[in-house]
């Protein structure tokens, strides 16, 4: 294939990945959006492969490769449940970093091109900015893996003098950049990018053990952007127009989702990315302050059903609970069985409910949830005083009412699904414990509230079962 043939080719590509982010952004086109992205790599990835920089000798290995990792990747795909996608996701990322990394150390030990001049200095700057991006990537997404697993606690750990650590880490990168520029040869220069490598490392890990639990889905986002850059940093060392604007397209549409994100949580996003907000996996309410007031009513499955069954307009909120208990077909035959009756059932979806974003999203749409009854908060807050039930399942924070009423909690100012609003909410959770922020929920003991205890799964097969009895 030839150079202009392969450009022809990278822009075709190109179009494919906007409008692939264009499908993407809305449920009903999601499908499509995800085509044109497999049919644009596709052509990228043949357009590189067939293009004139790889000689004939390459391919085997080249096809080797992508024979690998095509088969991790399907194997990804069958095995890999819907509750730990976001731990896929960050796992990912991290691999986006990590080539960022190697291509940046094999670009600059690569002599079979010369630079000379400003151009040797611009080709040195694009390594080490990649290599340091790729690293923070790498390490960063490792830890976001470790915390969305469980396998690290959620806890925000916050050092003592942080911000001040950052700041002396950057401002050592950049002398050790001045170094690298300067440095009379390769030997000379692996010193410093190797000594800025395990800064960027720390760097990385510093910046995403102090971000609490609570601020996960913002954390994938924004690990989303980095990998995106990761990806541009990759395509100016390797001087490949598709991969700068592949990586510029995932690493802005990243950072605009986070900041997004973090309106949604009424947070600072350079504050979410200092850390601090959240306190871990949910414990139980703090004692001192003000405590809620009231008791608290709990519910049979049966009860649940009757509630249900002489209901004219439900609201069902999901949460990272119903994705932890793989309920949600459960609740799309429940949906399903309620619609047939007449009910009017819709689903209220907060921007952060789960662990990453459109997290609920995928798992109702995996249980085949019709799009059209999915609405996002904005679109459906204003109609709880007419909802007759708001059932919420495994969520905590977003329908806390703190948010809107106590300013001194961690969580005020925080946009909520106001389901207290409606004539009974449900909330199904395993125990009172409070969510990722920390904090009790005064919703638990409001009059017109009710307890439905127990595993997701398990309840709400029950209420199915009495629903059709």
């Amino acid at each position: 294939m030839s150079a202009s043939l392969a450009n022809v080719a990278y822009i075709g590509a190109t179009i494919l990945f906007i409008l692939s982010l264009g499908g993407l952004a809305n449920p009903e086109t999601a499908r499509r959006g995800n085509l044109y992205g497999i049919v644009g790599m596709t052509i990228a990835v043949l357009a590189t492969v067939l293009g004139p920089r790889v000689t004939a000798g390459g391919i085997p290995w080249i096809v080797g490769a992508l024979a690998v990792g095509a088969g991790i990747g399907l194997y990804a795909a069958r095995k890999v449940q819907m509750t730990q996608m976001p731990e896929l996701v960050a796992l990912m990322h991290s691999l986006v970093g990590l080539a960022a990394c190697l291509v940046g150390f094999a670009s600059y030990v690569d002599t079979s091109i010369e630079f000379t001049g400003a151009e040797k200095t611009i080709h040195e700057i694009e390594i080490y900015i990649g290599i340091f991006i790729g690293a923070v990537t790498f390490s960063g997404s490792v830890i976001a893996f470790g915390k969305l697993a469980g396998r690290i606690s959620g806890k925000p750990v916050l050092l003592p003098a942080r911000h001040w650590l950052n700041l002396a880490a950057l401002l050592v990168v950049v002398w050790l950049g001045y170094a690298f520029i300067q440095a009379p040869g390769i030997g000379a220069g692996m010193t410093p990018l190797l000594i800025m490598t395990v800064i960027a490392l720390a760097f990385g890990v510093h910046l995403v053990v102090a971000i609490g639990g609570a601020d996960m889905p913002v954390v994938v986002s924004m690990l989303n952007s980095y990998s995106g850059w990761a990806a541009a940093a990759t395509g100016f060392m390797l001087a490949n127009d598709l991969l700068i604007v592949t990586g510029a397209l995932v690493g802005s549409s990243g950072a605009i989702l986070s900041y997004v994100m973090c309106r949604a949580m009424n947070r600072n996003f350079i504050s979410v990315i200092a850390g601090g907000f959240g306190t871990g996996e949910g414990a139980a309410a703090q004692a001192g302050g003000a405590q809620p007031a009231g008791e608290v009513v709990a519910v049979s499955a049966a009860e649940t059903a009757e509630l249900l069954r002489e209901a004219k307009a439900v609201v069902i909120v999901p949460g990272y609970g119903m994705a932890v208990a793989q309920a949600q077909h459960t609740v799309y035959e429940i949906t399903k069985f309620l619609r047939e009756k007449g009910v009017n059932v819709r689903f209220g979806i907060h921007p952060v409910a789960g662990r990453m974003p459109g997290h609920m999203n995928v798992l109702l749409a995996e249980a085949k949830v019709p799009y059209d009854i999915v609405l996002e908060m904005d679109e459906i807050n204003d109609d709880f005083p007419d909802t007759d039930v708001a059932m919420v399942i495994g969520a905590n924070d977003i329908v806390n009412p703190a948010a809107e009423d106590d300013p001194s909690s961690p969580i005020a100012g925080m946009p909520v699904l106001q389901v207290w609003k409606a004539k009974t909410s449900i909330v199904m959770k395993r125990s009172m414990a409070s969510g990722y922020a920390g904090v009790d929920n005064p919703l638990f003991y409001k009059d017109n509230n009710r307890m439905l205890f127990g595993d997701a799964k398990k309840m709400l097969d029950e209420v199915l079962v009495a629903l059709k009895g």
